[in-house]
């Protein structure tokens, strides 16, 4: 079964509601098809492994803009 995802449809951008803290999450979770709780889970999991996780979270904090 091939699945076909429309991506260019939609933007990376932080929801106005269904946030936890910043709406990182659930904006990336929303723009490549993910539930914002799994992509929490997966963040929550990374952050156990060495990396600049929570930097890069800042980071996109600061860049994406809020949903209009």
């Amino acid at each position: 079964m091939i699945v076909s995802y429309n991506l260019k449809t939609r933007t990376l951008t932080r929801p106005r509601h269904n946030r936890m803290i910043a709406g990182v999450c659930a904006g990336l979770g929303r723009r490549f098809g993910m539930s914002a709780g799994m992509v929490r889970l997966l963040f929550l999991v990374s952050c156990l492994l060495p990396g600049p996780q929570f930097v890069a979270y800042l980071i996109l904090w600061a860049l994406m803009p809020n949903e209009s």
